[in-house]
């Protein structure tokens, strides 16, 4: 299982790849410790400034001379939120206006959108050309797949659905990731509703494997070795494993975030838009709670996490886990390794 043809494609050793965390939650130390194993590292850089993402890649590529992956959303707003109104920063103010006071902090102010786009995000990409591009959220266009397939760039694009991996499929991305329901973090789902395209990992990867011949990588649920074999079994080409390495001292998750996910209260998670607008994978918290309990609506993404930011900025000031969104998957309660290199050698033998 360890060398197959999606390694060799690649230029790796081993079918484990590290999922790609957005929110400033990837590190450029975890994705290289994970290159340098052989496996796959990866950055979720959808937040980042063209400017900002230069430094990021130039960065991983002085850390490992290995492949690795940047990953961007295709879509970077919802419908209606391209700017902050002041009817959406009076709607955000109902909901979060008592937590505001509760914790003693202000209230974002109305700021004005980013000056940047996907497009310029991906003129980076395809400028310093890393190893493979995944994107959630969509599908970039014909011409930035046919570019990025001319400078030897690979695509990875993520399905939540069958449908979804059959339109990946027809445009010709490299290859498609089949991610399961029970992922932690966002829904990246692009055809329907989140919520109208919650498909587990077991039922979707061999979905996804018959009607592709590409590469499939199998996501959600996976945090040791008996699941990343069951993904195999299914037909995946190779794993992405996301929580157990966002619980690993490398990445760039807040300590009692870490903590936490090593707790029994991580067997607990629910699917939100309540934190960020888009639907989400969370432990479960008296702050979600009391969020979700609100008789305000959420606003869309990104305009609710700009109300959760102080919240969140506060929770790391303060060292408060309940004050955080707290990412997990449903393997979460699996969780054994504190380090990346105990992750990768303890999945790489169990690829024998």
């Amino acid at each position: 299982m360890s060398m197959n043809a999606f390694t060799s494609r690649l230029g790796i050793q081993h079918p484990i790849i590290q999922g790609p965390f957005g929110g400033g939650l990837s590190s450029v130390r975890l994705a290289a410790a994970v290159s340098e194993a052989g496996g796959l590292g990866s950055f979720g850089a959808h937040h980042l400034c063209p400017a900002q993402m230069r430094e990021v890649i130039r960065d991983l590529q002085t850390a490992t001379a290995k492949p690795f992956n940047i990953n961007l959303w295709v879509s970077r707003h919802d419908p209606g939120a391209e700017v902050m109104t002041a009817a959406h920063h009076e709607q955000g103010l109902r909901q979060f206006a008592p937590i505001y006071e509760r914790l003693g902090i202000a209230a974002p102010p109305i700021e004005p959108p980013d000056d940047f786009s996907f497009e310029q995000q991906v003129k980076v990409i395809l400028d310093l050309q890393p190893k493979v591009f995944s994107f959630v959220f969509g599908i970039p266009n014909a011409e930035i797949l046919r570019e990025c397939a001319r400078r030897g760039i690979l695509t990875v694009g993520a399905a939540t659905t069958l449908d979804e991996a059959e339109a990946l499929d027809e445009a010709g991305v490299d290859m498609i990731v089949a991610t399961g329901s029970d992922a932690g973090g966002h829904r990246p789902s692009f055809l329907r509703t989140a919520e109208d395209s919650l498909t587990g990992t077991l039922s979707l990867v061999p979905q996804v494997r018959k009607i592709t011949r590409r590469p499939v990588i199998a996501a959600g649920g996976i945090a040791e070795v008996g699941g990343m074999r069951a993904a195999f079994e299914l037909g995946a080409d190779a794993v992405q494993i996301g929580t157990a390495f966002l619980a690993c001292e490398e990445s760039n998750c807040p300590p009692p975030h870490r903590e936490a996910l090593f707790t029994p209260a991580a067997a607990r998670t629910r699917l939100s838009r309540r934190f960020t607008g888009r639907l989400a994978r969370f432990m479960s918290s008296p702050l979600l709670d009391e969020l979700e309990h609100s008789t305000h609506p959420a606003l869309p993404f990104p305009l609710q996490a700009a109300f959760n930011r102080p919240v969140k900025a506060e929770g790391v000031r303060r060292g408060d886990a309940e004050l955080l969104p707290l990412y997990a998957g449903q393997a979460a309660p699996l969780l054994q390794h504190h380090r990346a290199s105990d992750l990768m050698r303890e999945l790489i033998a169990g690829l024998v």
